[in-house]
């Protein structure tokens, strides 16, 4: 089947290339190659630099600066230099100063990094032709929520954080769904972030007899957390968001902690892509493979557009596309269809993935 597949999009892409001249397949690439965001800006330049050369692609690459004036003008640019699909974009600002433009041209967009979730929300009202290649901004508490109130049914669990928006809306996300499971927490409280020591804390979570506790905050925290329950003898097994994958501080996770994030595109790569960003002594991280990924997926979905005739929107929608990360699928608003988070576990060492995800 796979095999018949890649037939398929080769003979389509030979079509595309083959008639009317072997017109080239034009890739616009938005990103912050100025400002603060320069460095992530340049991960996105660099994967698709390289996933261009791999698959005979040109590329008009725009610095988008990360506002809205300069994603307006990137847009510009790219109906300017009449670009088949458009890849990139990190802030909000510059897409959706951009996505007017785009969408009275027909170019849609693959964003790598906006999470911002309007903007696919609204796309009923916008009619934005945008895929995100990436998550939501909602998708991180959503799948705190849907894996702990499944691991954590028959425990005793602790839902803490630590008074900033976010560790408020994704432990409140989290005790919402436990509710609505019939499932009650055994202790709920907002610590104090950013103490040398977490002991009256943790003392707290072992007299009201939680086993594990959900814990909305920075890594340092709950790095500390995990020192002080273990000094305590609590027993307890602590777990939180994306926001565990940091460097390590100076204490590090105790043995067991959980992590909800997406896994580290390096770990889960096609190993012959990177030894093509080894090759270009280029280290493959953040933005580098998702970029690559999307014009891989640009490339496909152009091949089918044109071998089917239909429009590049809808080849976009709906379609599995085999990718340098794996398998992506975007749903009709242009989300992917299965979220991108997994439960991970710290072995000591590294974050590895849970058995039973």
């Amino acid at each position: 089947m796979r095999s018949g597949a890649t037939i398929s999009i080769a003979l389509a892409w030979l079509l595309l290339t083959g008639a009317a001249g072997a017109q080239t397949l034009t890739i616009g690439v938005a990103a912050p190659l100025s400002g603060p965001s320069a460095i992530l800006g340049k991960q996105i330049e660099a994967g698709a630099g390289i996933a261009a050369e791999a698959n005979g692609i040109q590329l008009k690459t725009v610095d988008d600066a990360c506002t809205g004036d300069g994603g307006a003008a990137a847009a510009r640019e790219f109906v300017s230099a009449k670009v088949d699909v458009v890849i990139g974009f990190l802030c909000t600002e510059a897409i959706e100063a951009a996505m007017p433009v785009l969408k009275n041209a027909d170019i849609p967009v693959i964003t790598v990094g906006v999470r911002t979730e309007s903007l696919t929300d609204r796309r009923a009202k916008t009619g934005w032709p945008v895929y995100r290649l990436g998550p939501r901004g909602d998708d991180e508490r959503n799948a705190v929520a849907s894996n702990l109130t499944r691991l954590w049914r028959d425990e005793l669990f602790a839902i803490i954080d630590d008074g900033t928006i976010y560790g408020r809306e994704i432990a409140e996300t989290f005790r919402a769904a436990a509710e609505q499971a019939a499932l009650k927490p055994v202790f709920v409280d907002t610590f104090r972030p950013q103490l040398d020591n977490q002991i009256g804390l943790v003392g707290r979570l072992k007299k009201a007899g939680a086993t594990h506790v959900f814990a909305g905050g920075d890594g340092d925290d709950i790095a500390i957390m995990g020192r002080d329950a273990a000094q305590l003898q609590a027993g307890i097994v602590l777990a939180g968001g994306e926001n565990l994958r940091t460097p390590p501080g100076d204490v590090p996770y105790a043995t067991g902690t959980l992590m909800i994030a997406p896994p580290e595109w390096t770990d889960v790569a096609d190993p012959k892509v990177l030894e093509s960003f080894s090759a270009h002594k280029i280290v493959p991280d953040g933005y580098t493979l998702p970029a690559y990924a999307a014009v891989e997926i640009a490339k496909a979905a152009t091949a089918d557009a044109a071998s089917s005739g239909k429009p590049l929107t809808e080849a976009l929608t709906g379609h599995d596309f085999t990718t340098a990360i794996g398998s992506v699928r975007f749903d009709a608003k242009g989300d992917l269809s299965q979220s991108p988070y997994h439960v991970f576990r710290f072995d000591g060492t590294r974050f590895v993935p849970l058995e039973s995800n």
